[in-house]
């Protein structure tokens, strides 16, 4: 993972965590529960990070976990119990490879400030290690059924860096989309306008993410629970779960989606808080789910009030206030007289009274004048909920 290179872990002292690698709390079958309860519809497994290590049994490699005293194929097994649940399957994938013999010692490659080391592998020849590379995407596409997303990691163009063409890039698509011609694949090679989807990564779009020509690109904000891409013992800055819905509505609001990143134990398991807050999150989606699922943005010009989120559902014509916080007694959402039929909160379905207020009381009966706010009357007391969501029957 990263701490090799932040540390600059060579491989000789890195190989203990491969020869002590032993999941053996590993069930991907309550791994795959957790994620269907908490309200998911796909994952994504790190099939191989920075680091090299394979969790399939590749015939191209030894640094797998076939080899280490796990000696399983941890990913079969976690794509069939996901795939059990309903859940659609994406392999993340990394372009780099600092364990491979051939790949490049470069900026961000572990014993990069090794001067005898980078002396003694100058040779290096990357075009095998990018036919390495696509050996193994073609075993992970022709080994595991159908694959939905394949999450490509870690392209940086520049002086000292790799690019598309140290990788290859046209030639490994192409071979993609012959073997998968369903598959979306993100934006991370290299290559402009090919991605089906763009990745911000620990950050939140301030509006839907638009191409040149203003129409609307497919994107998933790439979240952890913590501070910490995997398992990290003493990491205190976990999100708790108002935190995590927030960055859900706000992006489900923009059109996008969330990728939230569980990184596990050494023993296979996950985390206490991270159980916690897959609970918390499910716990939500049970009833408000359907402001999340199947939504995107409110209609173009309907803009939500301050602390609000709007979500739409534009086949069932409902749109959803979600209240980051609280108000008093009441709520008005502007422009929007005349244009509910019918409101409820979304959790217990009960009704949520409301009044117009026409914006010109006054104008003439041929005046074209803008709709006022409706107001949605609210109790003192906030629901026992983590965000309240009210559902609008619009007219």
């Amino acid at each position: 993972m990263w701490l090799k290179s932040e540390r600059e872990i060579p491989d000789e002292v890195y190989q203990a965590y491969f020869e002590h690698f032993d999941p053996d709390l590993y069930d991907p079958k309550e791994w795959a529960r957790m994620a269907k309860q908490a309200g998911m519809e796909y994952f994504v497994i790190t099939a191989k990070h920075h680091e090299g290590f394979c969790l399939w049994d590749s015939k191209y490699t030894d640094y797998k976990a076939t080899n280490t005293p796990c000696e399983r194929d941890l990913l079969k097994e976690m794509v069939d119990a996901f795939r059990a649940e309903g859940l659609k399957v994406g392999f993340y994938y990394s372009l780099i490879d600092w364990h491979h013999p051939e790949f490049p010692v470069d900026i961000k490659h572990p014993q990069r400030n090794d001067k005898a080391f980078r002396e003694a592998t100058k040779d290096r020849d990357v075009s095998k290690y990018a036919a390495y590379m696509r050996n193994q995407v073609e075993e992970l596409l022709t080994q595991f059924g159908q694959i939905d997303i394949l999450w490509f990691d870690f392209s940086y163009p520049g002086a000292d860096g790799k690019g598309r063409a140290d990788w290859q890039s046209e030639e490994l698509v192409k071979m993609i989309r012959k073997l998968q011609p369903n598959i979306m694949i993100d934006n991370r090679l290299d290559l402009p306008g090919v991605g089906d989807f763009e990745t911000p990564e620990q950050v939140q779009p301030t509006g839907p993410v638009l191409n040149e020509d203003g129409t609307h690109v497919v994107w998933e904000a790439c979240q952890t629970f913590s501070g910490s891409w995997g398992y990290h013992r003493d990491e205190q800055t976990w999100k708790s779960v108002d935190l995590l819905l927030r960055m859900l509505i706000d992006g489900v609001s923009k059109d996008g989606n969330l990728l939230l990143n569980v990184g596990p134990t050494g023993r296979g398991e996950f985390d206490y808080r991270a159980k916690e807050r897959l609970e918390g999150m499910g716990a939500w989606m049970r009833t408000n789910g359907r402001s999340i699922k199947n939504c995107g943005p409110a209609p173009e010009g309907v803009v939500a009030p301050e602390d609000c989120r709007y979500t739409y559902n534009a086949e069932t014509n409902r749109l959803y206030l979600q209240m980051f916080a609280w108000p008093f007694k009441a709520v008005h959402l502007p422009g929007m007289a005349g244009k509910v039929k019918y409101a409820q909160f979304l959790h217990d379905a009960s009704e949520v009274r409301m009044s117009d207020c026409r914006s010109d009381v006054h104008a003439g009966p041929n005046a074209k004048t803008p709709a006022g706010p409706l107001t949605l009357e609210l109790p003192t007391v906030k629901p026992n909920i983590e965000i309240v969501t009210i559902e609008l029957f619009l007219t």
